[in-house]
């Protein structure tokens, strides 16, 4: 079995910057550190694109809104729990689904309803209430997600690999 070296170069990043995120957020009040990998992984998904990396955060961020709207629409809602489930989220999904489109150069779609089910995961109008730093705490970790996670461990690969090859070429041989 051969594992090219963009894979292991990948791993060891992996290895690396994730798990230093993770042990970091508390430090930073940060409880919802684990959103910056689900971020991470739908940044990965639209192909390492770092010129995409602003409007996915902008999604993540706008549904990160969304999850807080949907919660207090849904907790004043006086149509029973599910009606009121299923009226906000029709209403907010189909709302997004226009927004996105009309703002396509800003906002990446799947990171809003991405960033949407996160929020609506982690909080409850309970835990809102409780803690008002919650959505920020995941906004955070999503732009950690984005940036430093997704953009970031890219970043590093490239330029390993990148530093890798000058020294094959210099050498005349593969490492």
């Amino acid at each position: 079995m051969h594992i090219k070296k963009q894979t292991l170069i990948l791993a060891a990043a992996i290895a690396v910057f994730p798990p230093l995120w993770a042990a970091a957020a508390p430090y930073l009040g940060v409880k919802t550190g684990a959103v910056a990998l689900i971020c991470a992984g739908v940044y990965a998904a639209n192909g390492n694109k770092r010129e995409d990396a602003l409007k996915i955060t902008a999604g993540f961020w706008c549904g990160d809104f969304w999850a807080c709207l949907s919660l207090v629409l849904m907790n004043h809602l006086k149509l029973g729990e599910n009606a009121g489930l299923l009226l906000t989220l029709a209403v907010l999904g189909f709302s997004a689904v226009l927004i996105a489109s009309v703002l396509d150069k800003y906002i990446y779609l799947p990171s809003w309803l991405c960033g949407w089910a996160i929020g609506l995961s982690l909080m409850t109008p309970e835990l809102l209430s409780i803690d008002k730093t919650i959505p920020f705490q995941i906004g955070a970790a999503m732009a950690i997600g984005v940036w430093y996670v997704g953009a970031g461990v890219d970043f590093f690969c490239k330029l390993v690999e990148k530093k890798l090859h000058k020294k094959e070429n210099k050498n005349g041989s593969r490492i």
